[in-house]
């Protein structure tokens, strides 16, 4: 009888275990994160789309330094916490990619992550992501061009690199393939961060004609401030930004980095620490138009835009 109270007890701590393990190898719990942005965690732009992905993830412990624009800073950064023995590092900053390739290979059993970027140098322990930004861009381009009574779009643009071009191509593309004879008036500013001449740059478009606009980057607001002073129509990207103009903001293209990090948890937790490039997208629901619902946007403009995310959807 006690030989047998013995082996009961014993086969109940195994399966103890073994339920254990399979709940950590489906959950976040105890997996740290390190992010690495250069604005602020609550932009409402790049850096809060990733600040906020990570905190919807169930059992991570997220740690982040923002405000780095500073590549130097945010390279001792990155290094910081990768010394301090965090899971994944994220390096969120095409700006970034120079120094985690020289950080990386000192700490052959850390995961880095940057973006967005299509490249991983070659090396085991570092992924990195992109978003197919042109797809909100092209959707929210399309429902813009229908919105303008006048047929004239601006668009605010940071630095021509990255996810920033590819949005502002596909804007432009979405409002001439729905209006081919719309007046679409780029102006690029070469910052991320200068919110006063996104504000000069918002005058100017609409001073040229413009009642819709978008723009990509922190420095929008600016932009979006003027918008809402002149009433004119605004789309959102990056992050949903309704709150920093409800009565004027239509809809934003809001990044969800979520499906994506978890995918590099559980192959981190199985040992595969890097070399694997991620782009999100319509088709994964890295990219969701989230709609401003104090705007009474017409339901066949939206219908224009939901068309053509199941393009994209169905395109996988």
């Amino acid at each position: 009888m006690k030989s047998r109270t013995i082996t009961l007890v014993v086969l109940m701590a195994a399966f103890a275990l073994i339920a254990a393990a399979c709940s950590s190898d489906d959950s976040a719990e105890g997996f740290r994160i390190a992010i690495v942005a250069p604005s602020a965690s609550n932009d409402l732009a790049f850096t809060q789309s990733m600040v906020d992905s990570a905190n919807r993830i169930e059992g991570a412990e997220v740690a982040v330094t923002d405000g780095t624009f500073v590549v130097e800073d945010a390279a001792v950064a990155l290094r910081d916490y990768a010394t301090e023995g965090y899971d994944l590092v994220i390096g969120h900053g095409s700006q970034y990619g120079g120094s985690l390739s020289e950080i990386a290979p000192d700490f052959p059993e850390t995961s880095f992550a940057w973006g967005t970027a299509a490249d991983t140098f070659g090396l085991p322990n570092v992924y990195s992501y992109e978003a197919a930004s042109d797809q909100g861009g092209e959707v929210m381009g399309i429902m813009a061009a229908a919105l303008s009574q006048a047929a004239n779009v601006g668009i605010v643009g940071p630095i021509e690199v990255g996810d920033a071009k590819l949005y502002v191509d596909g804007f432009e593309k979405g409002v001439l393939e729905q209006n081919p004879g719309a007046t679409v008036n780029i102006n690029y500013i070469d910052s991320f961060s200068d919110v006063a001449l996104a504000s000069e740059a918002a005058q100017s478009l609409i001073g040229a004609g413009a009642d819709v606009m978008s723009g990509t980057a922190q420095m929008t607001v600016g932009a979006v401030g003027v918008a809402s002073t002149e009433g004119v129509l605004w789309f959102g990207t990056q992050s949903n930004q309704t709150s920093l103009a409800p009565e004027i903001v239509v809809a934003s293209q809001v990044y969800h980095w979520e499906n994506m990090l978890e995918d590099m948890i559980a192959k981190i937790k199985d040992g595969t620490l890097g070399g694997e490039v991620y782009e999100i997208n319509f088709a994964n629901e890295g990219l969701v138009i989230e709609y401003n619902e104090d705007y009474d946007l017409p339901g066949d403009v939206k219908d224009l835009g939901e068309a053509k995310i199941d393009e994209f959807k169905n395109e996988g």
